[in-house]
């Protein structure tokens, strides 16, 4: 058995580890959002005496999560701008969410990327054009309209050729906005004590943005492409 086997096959036992550690000890009721308000006041607490320890665990669970395609992105966003404030949760997110998701399509690239292209080749040849085309944009169109879920995006264009650290700064820049506005989401959440709170101005905003971000988004782009002549990001 050659090393580069050894390697694919200790890369997939890693993740399948992960993912049944998470199904198997559910540790899904943890990233939920009725668990993040019973806990909250406990870990502002511990925020308070240990913030740097906080941060620091905060932002290694957050790769975790991200880099194992794992659920709980998104409920970690809320809680992070709950408990730390926005500008803190906007910056260790932005850097965690890019390095995980770098690391998810590593993994696809280093254990599915040549056996998927020989096998389905033809259907990711529309993706292929795309990124051969457009490059970076393609990407970064990709993650500024949520057409897909972003940890399908990762695993998916793992089985590119986009080199990585493309991959990594287009995804840092192009997460941003989208992250600014859970992040903002979660803060508004954070200071709901009472069923009143839920009807406060500061929510409903963050909410109606929530829902908007991709409509704008998804106009500002076809303004641009017809602008530049761009074709759109999938192509029949």
């Amino acid at each position: 058995m050659n090393r580069r086997l050894i390697k694919r096959l200790a890369v997939v036992a890693l993740v399948v580890a992960a993912i049944l550690a998470f199904w198997l000890l559910d540790l899904g009721r943890y990233f939920s959002l009725s668990y993040v308000k019973q806990s909250q006041a406990a870990l502002q607490a511990y925020y308070a005496t240990h913030p740097a320890i906080m941060l620091g665990g905060y932002f290694l669970l957050y790769i975790l999560v991200t880099a194992f395609s794992l659920p709980g992105a998104a409920v970690m966003t809320l809680l992070g701008g709950a408990l730390f404030g926005f500008w803190w949760t906007l910056l260790v997110v932005s850097f965690a969410s890019s390095i995980g998701a770098t690391l998810a399509c590593f993994f696809a690239r280093f254990v599915l990327g040549n056996w998927v292209q020989q096998k389905f080749g033809d259907k990711l040849e529309p993706i292929n054009r795309g990124v051969e085309r457009e490059g970076a944009f393609y990407l970064f169109t990709l993650r500024l309209v949520p057409l897909f879920p972003f940890f399908v995006i990762n695993l998916v264009m793992g089985l590119t050729k986009m080199p990585l650290r493309t991959f990594y700064w287009v995804s840092q820049v192009g997460m941003l906005l989208g992250t600014a506005v859970f992040v903002n989401a979660g803060k508004e959440l954070g200071r709901i004590d009472s069923l009143g709170g839920i009807l406060s101005p500061g929510l409903i905003i963050s909410f109606v943005i929530l829902g908007l971000f991709p409509l704008v988004v998804k106009k500002a782009l076809a303004w641009y492409r017809r602008r530049t002549g761009r074709k759109a990001i999938i192509e029949p």
